[in-house]
């Protein structure tokens, strides 16, 4: 009787199929691992180490590390559309730290003139708002498209025109007037 060789096949079995205990075992892990503290500890490094990749992304504009709130190109055009631009909504903030300490002087004009300042800021800061908010929809929807524009794009776009340009976060990546194509 003539036995053929046994060739070994690339890809091939070439042994017994494992039962399925075997199996189940293999794949079992804890859930719970032996030692926690280490574990806790390496899981607070990790996120550490994830929260400073994602604050220097934040500097320095990074696209891969930003949060998704952040991420893409049309988000990246509406930063850029409102960081080329002077908005009124830049100065709310310190108009109504000024309003606040004139409201502790005892004299009547001064805190008159003081209202009159910061509603004057806010009727300024609404108007620009809502031109800006018709200018990047309308700049939005030449370079993108209306259906790619994501809904809520204008509304980040104004939120950003309301802070302080030096607290802003991506921080700006083009100075005043150098507005995006």
């Amino acid at each position: 009787m003539i036995t053929a060789p046994v060739v070994d096949k690339v890809g091939g079995k070439n042994r017994p199929t494992p039962k399925r205990s075997a199996q189940v075992a293999r794949n079992q892990r804890p859930l719970v691992p032996d030692d926690r503290r280490a574990a806790h500890k390496a899981n607070r490094d990790a996120m550490r180490a994830e929260r400073l990749k994602a604050r220097q992304a934040m500097m320095t504009g990074d696209e891969r590390f930003l949060p998704p709130r952040d991420k893409g190109p049309v988000k990246r055009f509406v930063r850029d559309f409102v960081d080329a631009r002077w908005n009124a909504g830049e100065f709310f903030l310190v108009v109504a730290m000024v309003v606040v300490l004139l409201t502790f002087v005892m004299d009547p004009t001064a805190q008159l003139i003081a209202t009159a300042m910061l509603w004057l800021t806010v009727i300024l800061s609404v108007a620009d708002g809502f031109v800006l908010s018709r200018r990047l929809k309308r700049r939005l929807n030449e370079k993108f498209g209306e259906e790619n524009v994501p809904a809520g794009t204008v509304r980040y776009g104004i939120l950003r025109a309301f802070q302080i340009r030096r607290t802003r976060l991506p921080k700006p990546m083009v100075k005043r007037g150098e507005y995006p194509v």
